[in-house]
């Protein structure tokens, strides 16, 4: 088997070394930005849906190859739209688990999301797709990820935190139990989450209050 990833920063960068360790292959790199190199040596890029149809066109029939999307913060959406537009080309999501992180065998982890290096994501948690749950980040029990949700290095949501559709955790952030994050809101870096937070809202603090609505 062999990953292609659609985008080629520091998120792809971090994808490297998980495969690496895994001793699976990089076989193509995807990004819409024309002036971004390829982060992997050796390993062509393709600039933007053009680039993607002529690897499309290139690819050896007898490879399997799997899909991530490797862009991080707050794209949640991007992650889900990107993704689907590799199942409809035939490639199946993979879903990266690093080698160092802890998944509990009663959670549930999506497609075409990635659970990084010391994260944890304990029992009964639910990790929808395109979801990253990042360095060092908690998911305790019976946590609710909708698609496209990022949890950033070293935040942590207790037991019972729903988090809504392409919301953003920030690092170090913490949420406690039983809190409902809306979708598409973002916590910022540190917060400490005391209470359900709003769709679209952006919160910040200790405790964590509203700081702009979407």
């Amino acid at each position: 088997m062999n990953i292609v990833l659609w985008g080629a920063t520091g998120q792809a960068l971090v994808m490297g070394e998980l495969y690496g360790r895994l001793g699976i292959p990089i076989a193509a790199v995807f990004d819409n930005d024309p002036a971004i190199i390829s982060p992997f040596p050796g390993v062509p890029i393709y600039h933007g849906g053009d680039g993607f149809a002529r690897w499309l066109s290139l690819r050896d029939p007898s490879v399997e190859y799997r899909a991530l999307v490797a862009i991080g913060g707050e794209r949640g959406e991007d992650r889900i739209a990107i993704g689907e537009g590799f199942e409809r080309e035939g490639l199946a999501l993979a879903t990266a688990l690093h080698p160092a992180a802890f998944v509990a065998t009663d959670a549930q982890v999506g497609k075409g999301s990635a659970i990084l290096a010391m994260a944890a994501v304990c029992a009964r948690a639910r990790i929808g797709p395109a979801c990253i749950i990042n360095t060092a980040a908690g998911v305790d029990h019976e946590c609710v990820l909708d698609a496209g949700v990022h949890i950033a290095p070293g935040a942590t949501l207790a037991g019972c935190v729903e988090v809504g559709r392409a919301a953003f955790i920030g690092s170090n952030a913490t949420v406690l139990p039983r809190i409902r994050i809306g979708a598409h809101a973002i916590v910022g870096a540190g917060s400490v989450v005391t209470k359900d937070v709003p769709d679209g809202a952006l919160v910040m603090g200790n405790p964590a209050r509203v700081v702009e609505r979407a």
